[in-house]
């Protein structure tokens, strides 16, 4: 049985900008957030620290904080422009490789796994759980999860079909998996603390009206 989620806890952050009264010009609003959202996550990506020898960057945090403040749909089609735009050889991703030959870099699987990313962690806010920080954080981190789905199996399948080199389960864990499980439950509780004090910045200002 499923349980009817209230019009106004299906609204996002993005939703907070005064909708215009035509397609047109909602369409125009919703073309601007996606490109926001864009910027967000390419200048995030460039955002680095490291953690022993591992760089982490702040991409995926991005990715979860565009899905959340714009919502499932909005979120997903941001990071797909986002994917286009590096592939398009502008300077998006992390680091400086970009343009199509990026598709045959064992990382390009994690930048597909974005865009469900972005949807997951939108399709979460849309239900409210981006108000309270413990819901948060269990939806973002369950966000945070589903690029690895789908980077882990790529970046195997780039190093051993294409790079020629040795594959195994315990090598492409220790690439591809460990050294960002601390990182990303990091990046997980900064956005749940992040987008719930929007909201509690939302609901003071109505209070003050």
């Amino acid at each position: 049985m499923s349980v009817a989620v209230p019009a106004s806890d299906r609204r996002v952050l993005a939703d907070l900008v005064a909708r215009p009264s035509t397609r047109v010009r909602a369409l125009a609003v919703d073309a601007a957030l996606v490109l926001t959202g864009v910027a967000v996550v390419a200048l995030l990506a460039k955002v680095s620290f490291f953690v022993g020898p591992v760089p982490i960057t702040g991409q995926t945090a991005g990715v979860i904080l565009v899905g959340a403040a714009l919502g499932a749909r909005r979120g997903a089609a941001a990071l797909t422009t986002y994917l286009l735009a590096g592939l398009a050889g502008l300077p998006v991703f992390a680091g400086v490789a970009a343009g199509p030959a990026y598709v045959l870099s064992p990382s390009f699987g994690f930048i597909l796994g974005f865009i469900p990313a972005a949807f997951v962690a939108g399709w979460f806010a849309q239900r409210a759980w981006d108000r309270k920080p413990v819901l948060a954080f269990l939806g973002f981190v369950a966000a945070s999860i589903v690029p690895f789905l789908i980077g882990v199996p790529y970046m195997a399948a780039i190093l051993g079909l294409v790079l020629g080199e040795q594959v195994s389960v315990a090598g492409v864990m220790a690439a591809g998996v460990l050294p960002f499980i601390v990182p990303g439950l990091i990046k997980a509780a900064a956005v749940a603390l992040l987008v719930p004090a929007a909201w509690g910045l939302v609901r003071a200002v109505d209070r003050s009206r």
